[in-house]
């Protein structure tokens, strides 16, 4: 089978298509015929190794996708079905295993590329609102890198959950694409404090959804209201923050790590949990991943640079067939 291999570990370029031998699943996987593939920031940092979890190379990056079950163990699904998955690693190719608990069936009406779109930024964006930010109907969220894949499911499922949105966007040219998932202002990322100050009429923000990190992070801390949350999400910008703690007392402030594949290692069934409550705010008509690139297999290290580069506006997918 065709499959994108990491060999070394040199960045997005270094990733090549290779001739694969096809995965043998067992008697508890599911074996997918991968159609649709999801580039995450992770596929980035594993192509250099940065990555808190270290595959032995060669290894195949890729951890979700979406396409059409060719075996599986009773009981679980069936041959033909369509399923998204989140099989961790393995999924920039033709086929992989995974097991049942991550494997999620498709309603009939959803395709393949919003399915493929769906695991990793927004099972991550729910857990991170919901749970680790207790978000109520009627708080505002402001969100960083709001024109990317965790951004605009950020942004999407905050209104679902009957929040006002304030997105940062890092140029002008990224304003439409905050909008279009369900930005209710957008604002710059230089100068985004003082923006957010005067549409909050001084009070600030309850919470702030950060993939970004770095130099944005104190502005951040002081955009929140009394009592809000910093959701830490991932670190895009490069550095990792530091946090003054005297600053969480002045307005009785939270930062909040969301480490979502943590979680749910401890109790893979919240998994499915998740996708059910992700498939009621979509049949609601709330989830809508705006797609911004679909490229071939062959090209998979120009998605990932996408991401690495900061380019993406929407989520990268990489079409494994048609």
């Amino acid at each position: 089978m065709r499959a994108a291999q990491v060999s070394t570990l040199d960045g997005p370029a270094s990733v090549k298509v290779a001739d694969l031998p096809e995965p043998q699943p067992g008697e508890d996987q599911v074996l997918v015929d991968v159609h649709r593939a999801g580039v995450a920031y992770p596929d980035v940092l594993l192509t250099r190794g940065e990555y808190q979890l270290k595959p032995e190379l060669p290894f195949v990056p890729g951890g979700e996708v979406a396409g059409v079950v060719r075996q599986a163990p009773a009981g679980t699904f069936e041959p033909g079905q369509r399923v998204a998955a989140f099989p961790g690693f393995g999924g920039f190719a033709e086929q992989v295993a995974v097991g049942p608990d991550m494997v999620f069936a498709l309603p009939d009406a959803m395709d393949l590329d919003t399915a493929a779109a769906l695991p990793m930024n927004y099972l991550t964006c729910l857990f991170a609102l919901e749970h680790r930010g207790r978000l109520a109907e009627g708080e505002t969220v402001l969100v960083h890198g709001a024109s990317g894949g965790i951004g605009t499911a950020s942004l999407q499922l905050a209104k679902a959950l009957g929040a006002r949105t304030i997105a940062v966007v890092s140029s002008e040219d990224r304003t439409d694409t905050a909008r279009v998932a369900g930005a209710d202002e957008v604002v710059l990322a230089d100068g985004f404090k003082d923006a957010v100050k005067d549409l909050t009429e001084g009070r600030g923000v309850d919470v702030v959804v950060d993939p970004v990190g770095g130099d944005r992070f104190t502005d951040s801390l002081r955009s929140l209201g009394p009592e809000g949350r910093l959701l830490v999400i991932g670190f895009t910008g490069g550095s990792i923050p530091e946090v003054k703690v005297n600053r969480l007392l002045l307005n009785n402030i939270s930062v909040v790590g969301v480490g979502w594949g943590a979680f749910w290692l401890r109790q893979p069934a919240y998994l499915q949990q998740q996708w059910t409550r992700l498939l009621e705010l979509w049949e609601g008509g709330h989830v809508a991943p705006p797609i911004g690139a679909r490229l071939d297999l062959e090209d998979v290290g120009e998605a990932i640079a996408t991401l690495d580069e900061r380019k993406a506006a929407g989520k990268v997918l990489l079409q494994v067939r048609d």
